[in-house]
C-alpha cells in the first residue's frame, strides 16, 4: 500500500471484504471435493475439503480491498492519486453502478469493482496528463465516501 504523508488526516476509510454469501458458497464447493473423492479415497473426503477451504479463503482475503481518503491523497488497494486531482465523486446506487460498470463504461477507466458489492463510486480525474478519465470503485457507503472525496481540506 502506498504510505500517507505524514501531514495527512485520514477523513474516510472503508474495507471491501467478500460477503458471507461468497464465503458460504466457497464452503459448499469445498465441501462438494469430498463428494467426489469419497468413493476412491476414504481419507481424501476431509482432507480434500479442508485443503480446498484454505485455498479459497486465501483467494478470498487477496480480494480484500481498502480504501483510504485523506487530507492529500486517495488509496484504493495499491492505486493511489493526490486529491488534488480528483474533480468530484458521485455516489451510485446498485442501478445506476450496473450501468456505469456496463454499457457507460470507458474502457481506460481505472476499476476497482467486486461483484458482490452493487453500489459504486465514479470519481473523475482532472489530469492532462493522466489517460485514465474517472475512476470506478465499490462501496458499501457510496454518499459517505463521495461525500469525503468532495469535501476540500
Amino acid at each position: 500500500m502506498a504510505p500517507t504523508q505524514p501531514e495527512s488526516q485520514v477523513i474516510y476509510t472503508e474495507k471491501l471484504r467478500p460477503s458471507p454469501g461468497i464465503w458460504a458458497l466457497c464452503a459448499v464447493a469445498a465441501a462438494a471435493t469430498a463428494l467426489m473423492v469419497f468413493p476412491v479415497w476414504k481419507i481424501g473426503a476431509i482432507v480434500l475439503p479442508v485443503v480446498t477451504f484454505l485455498l479459497l479463503a486465501l483467494w478470498m482475503r487477496s480480494l480484500t480491498v481498502k480504501i483510504i481518503v485523506t487530507s492529500s491523497q486517495l488509496i484504493v488497494g495499491e492505486a493511489h492519486i493526490d486529491r488534488k486531482y480528483v474533480a468530484a465523486a458521485h455516489a451510485y446506487d446498485a442501478e445506476a453502478a450496473r450501468v456505469a460498470r456496463g454499457i457507460e463504461l470507458n474502457a481506460r477507466a481505472f476499476l476497482m469493482v467486486r461483484p458482490w458489492i452493487k453500489p459504486a463510486v465514479k470519481i473523475d480525474i482532472a489530469d492532462e496528463t493522466d489517460p485514465t478519465p474517472y475512476w470506478l470503485v465499490s462501496s458499501t457507503r457510496p454518499q459517505e465516501f463521495a461525500a469525503a472525496l468532495n469535501t476540500h481540506a
